[in-house]
């Protein structure tokens, strides 16, 4: 969060011409941003900008207000994570998460603009909590109703974002990030279980 947060401030004071020059954050996303075009004939920056940058889109931001909103998400579903994963379960869930949502968006769009934010590495730990949530139901063989209407509100969410911002929302990171962080819980789980059997 700190590292987010950090980036963002230097970034808004140099659009204010306090820190800085006003052209920081147009280097940041050049250098740091995710690019459709480098995954095809575009020239990278720098050696392995090409690989780099499905991890660290996910520090930028596009402003305060994004930045804000997705510390506030990353806050209270970290938690969540850590408290059931550890804080190792939670770093593996998010980068994994952040880059299967690099993943989704660079096959699924094709965005000649950049693609910045946490939100893969958000909705994978929501993919995460939703699976724990299934999990749990299963366990104890109750309704999996309230996991499902999760699920569904997700889904109008990103729809109601992707009408409110005129189709600018990477809502295939955010996809793939449900995915993966979905996958990534399953097998985080999977290996706490064979772990904690007693030997034989």
């Amino acid at each position: 969060m700190l590292s987010m947060i950090m980036a963002e401030l230097i970034l808004s004071l140099a659009d204010l011409g306090v820190l800085g020059a006003i052209g920081w954050r147009g280097l940041a996303y050049q250098n740091g941003a995710f690019w459709v075009g480098l995954l095809t004939n575009w020239r990278p920056n720098y050696t392995g900008q090409t690989v780099v940058m499905f991890f660290t889109y996910t520090f930028l931001h596009g402003g305060l207000m994004h930045m804000i909103t997705n510390m506030i998400v990353l806050f209270s579903l970290g938690l969540i994570a850590i408290k059931r994963v550890g804080s190792a379960g939670f770093f593996v869930i998010f980068f994994l998460a952040a880059f299967g949502g690099g993943i989704a968006f660079g096959t699924l769009s094709n965005s000649v603009q950049p693609m910045v934010g946490a939100s893969g590495a958000l909705f994978g730990l929501a993919g995460a909590w939703v699976y724990w949530g299934w999990a749990d139901h299963r366990k104890t063989n109750t309704s999996v109703l309230p996991v499902l209407l999760v699920v569904s509100g997700l889904t109008l969410l990103n729809i109601i974002m992707w009408w409110w911002l005129n189709g600018q929302l990477a809502w295939q990171t955010h996809l793939g990030g449900f995915i993966s962080g979905w996958a990534s819980a399953a097998l985080l789980t999977a290996l706490q279980s064979a772990l904690s059997k007693p030997q034989e």
